[in-house]
């Protein structure tokens, strides 16, 4: 039996702002509509999302179209590159994620590590893999954790990924139990 997790990156947000209460642009709100049209078709059981709300505003209106809430579970926020809850430029961002996916236990002061975010977030897609067991579930996420829980999986799900992710994006990712099988993209610039 298998179990099959959807990981919904985020869709396009404002560069500036809190991390936990940026919302989603113009783009983002068009693309979050793609992505209910996209996965109505999937028979999705529950959705659930990282706490800050441009993921939960990614995934809302499927959540509703099931019939449910977006469940929010704060272990799967995105990484927290500073003790600031600012975004960090992608000028800073990109020299930290190389430092970070060459060594997982390197930080900013006040930061997290991404064996850290690792750990943090496998924990919750295991428990969300027994509790939906034979079920499809789907998880608003963020492009750094999104990673990592892949990779916890399959190793070939690295940094290289990460730059070939989109806004938003969507990898189905297939289970046997706690072991990962497949992974299919199903976004698309032309979704």
């Amino acid at each position: 039996m298998s179990t099959f997790v959807y990981m919904v990156r985020h869709g396009d947000s404002p560069k500036d702002g809190n991390e936990r209460t940026r919302g989603l642009s113009g783009k983002g709100y068009l693309d979050a509509q793609r992505v209910t049209e996209l996965l109505k078709e999937e028979q999705i059981d529950a959705v659930v999302s990282s706490p800050y709300l441009r993921s939960i505003l990614t995934v809302e209106k499927l959540a509703e179209h099931i019939g449910q809430e977006v469940l929010v579970i704060e272990d799967l926020k995105e990484r927290k590159f500073t003790a600031e809850d600012n975004r960090i430029a992608d000028k800073e961002l990109l020299p930290l994620l190389v430092k970070s996916f060459a060594d997982p236990h390197y930080f900013l002061d006040d930061g997290e590590s991404n064996a850290d975010c690792q750990r943090r977030a496998v924990t919750v897609l295991k428990e969300l893999l027994e509790i939906y067991k034979g079920k499809r579930i789907v998880i608003g996420s963020h492009g750094a954790v999104m990673t990592l829980m892949i990779g916890y999986f399959d190793n070939q799900y690295d940094l290289t990924f990460l730059h070939s992710t989109s806004k938003p994006d969507i990898y189905k990712m297939e289970f046997h139990e706690q072991e990962l099988v497949n992974v299919e993209r199903l976004w698309s610039s032309g979704t």
